[in-house]
């Protein structure tokens, strides 16, 4: 609450239905994502969960055949729908990072430093300044400070990731979308990722699509159950896991399928 209204979700879905050309798969999908939580969503491949992830920063605008037709999404009580929204200020106030790594053909110290060139910051001590900081952030700088003008590609799978989350959060973000960040990480780095995203969501606000349930049940504060594109559930993760109130989501948390 501030001066006694209430503050707006992060992001508020209302009644979104959302065609690829004549398919439409999503249908009618409710739900509010709060502010620096952590939210996840479930479901079997195909669902529509990564198709509901990127109408966040409009990605799927980029698809000839993608169309919101019905419903609307808000962040921040702003309806991203509109035809004159500034898409380069949403992306850059709601960040992505994808299933599999992908730095930049820079060095280690450009693809961090990137974005906040191309919103125009020019001093080189502030961007160095930031540079550290989002690379302390996400647990690389100890590993890089010596190397930071060699290749990004000279870094392992996981130190890439966390490479791209750093280039992600340079430009201080309010939200971060990740679709399935560690699916192709192995265990130890997977490991790091989650204990970092523990630590992000003190500042930020984070969607992650995942078929990791064990993922799912370890990092996020809320889940939500997608099947053929329906939202089947959404509640807090620890009654989703625990004692859900929908018979198929119990079945898909408890592996009967998906």
């Amino acid at each position: 609450m501030v001066n006694g209204q209430s503050t707006p979700p992060a992001i508020a879905i209302e009644t979104l239905r959302f065609n690829y050309g004549a398919k439409q798969v999503l249908h009618d999908i409710s739900l509010d994502i709060q502010s620096r939580e952590i939210t996840a969503f479930i479901g079997p491949s195909g669902c529509g969960k990564s198709t509901l992830l990127r109408c966040f920063n409009r990605i799927n605008d980029r698809i000839p055949s993608a169309r919101i037709t019905g419903g609307a999404i808000r962040v921040a009580g702003i309806d991203i729908s509109r035809p004159d929204l500034d898409l380069q200020m949403l992306r850059r106030r709601v960040g992505m990072v994808f299933q599999k790594w992908n730095p930049f053909p820079k060095s280690i110290y450009d693809n961090v430093a990137y974005g906040l060139r191309i919103h125009g910051e020019k001093d080189s001590k502030a961007i160095d300044e930031r540079v550290e900081y989002c690379l302390r952030r996400v647990a690389l700088w100890d590993d890089v400070k010596d190397r930071l003008k060699t290749s990004a590609f000279g870094l392992s799978g996981g130190q890439q990731q966390r490479l791209c989350i750093a280039r992600t959060i340079a430009t201080k973000p309010d939200i971060i979308l990740m679709d399935e960040p560690c699916s192709a990480l192995d265990p130890l780095s997977t490991l790091k990722v989650e204990e970092l995203l523990l630590e992000l969501k003190k500042e930020y606000t984070i969607v992650i699509v995942t078929h990791n349930l064990a993922q799912a049940s370890r990092c996020s504060d809320k889940t939500a159950f997608f099947y053929l594109g329906k939202l089947i559930e959404f509640d807090t993760t620890q009654k989703m896991f625990s004692n859900p109130g929908v018979k198929q989501t119990e079945q898909y948390v408890s592996g009967a399928f998906g």
